[in-house]
């Protein structure tokens, strides 16, 4: 499938300081810079599979490393793996409907336990030109004011032809040139008005191969790109999705499994009385004529492109391709906040609003929460870096939940009966085995215990596990459906805290296949869109006016493929 090619070089690792790893294992030091022996070990430990995706913790297993202290202390940790929760996609007073500090988004994002984000304020003339350099001083202070948080820079691109999208870069002192540039030249408020549909859809794929160039060049040391609430507006069409993953695999990686705006849904009169992410939208000639009329709602506050079992996320993992969900906050005012934007501000003249004033009216419209309060996106890192965030999204050791559903999530496959821990493949990862091979999916979690932040301990009821066949490129690259993808297995949780672990017997390897893992508290269900035959407990479409975001909670993991030798 050329599956595991696709991102084994992408999984780099921090070498813990003092204790260095050789630079034939340091996947972050380029190939061209190795002893010609370096090279040559290091291109066999790839091929064996000994490095990458899928590869033993144990070749890089470093002394002390179960030992967590400092920011690590406390996180959960599965063997080598510590998770640090997240949230990519994040608005300040420098986007024109934005309001907050960048201190006011990272302060709340830490209190609710975020251990990274990222600042995407939207692309735009006046951000161009003023904004991504004005922002920079706020975020450089924020990173040495609140040191257990990661704060990245990006922005959130005008995708030429479609959507919106997170895009970030590792910091350094080229952060801000590059984003700089990449906004100037690529973002779709900067492209003449007269550019064809195809014009700017080849833009969109220039400007993700541009960050990949600058990598390259080391000019930064990684940047990556996901698109933000696909199918709110129906634009984002199944072929442009796959053409920005194959601009650059290491570049573009993953769309919001569930967009942010979820406090839009709750009810009047304690809210607006809206739709989750504002997903309230019908077709319009720019929309893809393919899409259902249901893609324009979420899901049990999932995008539909995730949320359907079968549909166009299952399309692209059934390919083979590499292509990660994460959850967000999209958070630009604030639900039951009680700030306004500083009087006397000028946008169009100073790239930002004036900071926030106290007004002590409690804001009951917004459809926002703070960073972390609600949606979490779970990295696997080696490390409290922001190389090994970005190498763990990178690599799709992720997990996602709304609500806190659940405490920790540990998810596996190995070879039947093959108990050693560091055999396992991790989320993202790819087991390769011999034909006839039995394998077993095995997953642990830890129940929550602990009150989310609207004050309830959330109680899992049910994990879903879906299996689909690995059937190779698509003839059709407007395809949204794969139709060998269903739920294969249902567990009914009845414990209410500790740790519960299921093993799932995957069987025989006869055909590549790959396999993702869900999780509700059961409350709102109904069959999924291509029927129960295919997802008979699947989430409840969210109806405007009725979508109270704490009712339905919903986990769920990145893939694991299990592919022939």
């Amino acid at each position: 499938m050329g599956h595991g090619h696709d991102h084994s070089h992408d999984h780099s690792h921090d070498a813990a300081p003092g204790n260095d790893l050789p630079e034939a294992l340091d996947l972050s030091v380029p190939a061209a810079e190795l002893s010609p022996a370096d090279a040559t070990r290091r291109r066999f430990l790839l091929g064996a599979g000994l490095l990458g995706a899928g590869a033993a913790a144990s070749v890089l297993a470093r002394p002390g490393a179960a030992e967590a202290t400092g920011p690590l202390a406390g996180k959960p940790r599965t063997g080598e793996l510590t998770w640090l929760a997240g949230d990519h996609h994040v608005h300040t007073q420098y986007s024109s409907d934005g309001q907050y500090r960048v201190i006011d988004q990272a302060q709340h994002g830490y209190a609710y336990g975020l251990d990274w984000l990222v600042i995407t304020d939207h692309g735009s003339t006046t951000h161009a030109k003023i904004g991504v350099d004005k922002v920079n001083p706020d975020i450089v202070k924020t990173r040495e004011e609140l040191k257990g948080l990661l704060t990245f820079q990006g922005l959130e691109w005008n995708i030429p032809a479609a959507e919106h999208a997170t895009v970030f870069v590792h910091p350094g002192r080229n952060e801000v040139e590059v984003l700089k540039q990449f906004e100037t030249r690529y973002d779709g408020s900067q492209l003449p008005t007269t550019n064809t549909a195809t014009q700017n859809e080849a833009m969109a794929i220039a400007g993700i191969k541009f960050l990949g160039e600058q990598v390259k060049a080391r000019k930064i040391d990684g940047a990556l790109f996901f698109a933000n609430h696909p199918a709110r507006r129906g634009i984002d069409s199944p072929h442009e999705i796959r053409n920005w993953r194959d601009a650059d695999p290491t570049v573009a990686v993953g769309f919001e499994g569930a967009p942010g705006h979820q406090a839009a849904g709750i009810p009047a009169p304690n809210g607006r009385g809206g739709a989750r992410g504002y997903y309230d939208n019908s077709p319009s000639a720019a929309s893809f004529p393919g899409y259902p009329l249901e893609s324009y709602r979420t899901w049990g506050g999932f995008d539909w492109m995730t949320a359907t079992v079968g549909g166009l996320w299952d399309s692209l993992l059934a390919e083979g391709k590499a292509w990660w969900i994460t959850v967000n906050s999209d958070s630009h005012v604030n639900y039951l906040d009680q700030t306004e934007r500083g009087p006397g501000s000028d946008f169009n003249a100073d790239g930002k609003y004036n900071d926030p004033v106290h007004n002590g009216s409690i804001n009951t419209q917004a459809g926002d929460f703070w960073p972390g309060y609600y949606g979490r996106t779970n990295v696997g890192s080696t490390s409290f870096s922001y190389r090994a965030v970005m190498d763990g999204l990178r690599s799709g050791r992720v997990w996602v939940d709304h609500g806190r559903l659940i405490k920790a999530l540990n998810a596996r496959v190995r070879v039947t009966g093959d108990r050693r821990w560091s055999t396992g493949t991790p989320l993202g990862g790819v087991l390769h085995v011999k034909r006839g091979t039995s394998t077993e999916l095995v997953l642990d979690i830890d129940l929550q215990d602990v009150p989310n932040w609207a004050g309830f301990i959330p109680l899992l009821k049910r994990v879903d596990v879906i299996v689909g066949t690995v059937t190779g490129p698509v003839a059709d690259r407007d395809a949204f459906t794969a139709p060998d993808t269903r739920v294969v297995t249902s567990f009914e949780v009845t414990k209410t805290n500790g740790k519960i672990t299921f093993a799932y017997d995957l069987g025989r390897l006869d055909k590549p296949f790959y396999l993702r893992v869900r999780g509700t508290d059961g409350n709102r269900t109904q069959p999924g869109l291509l029927g129960a035959s295919v997802d008979p407990y699947g989430p409840r479409l969210d109806v405007s006016g009725a979508a109270d975001p704490w009712g339905d909670l919903w986990f769920y993991t990145n893939p694991i493929w299990v592919l022939p030798r």
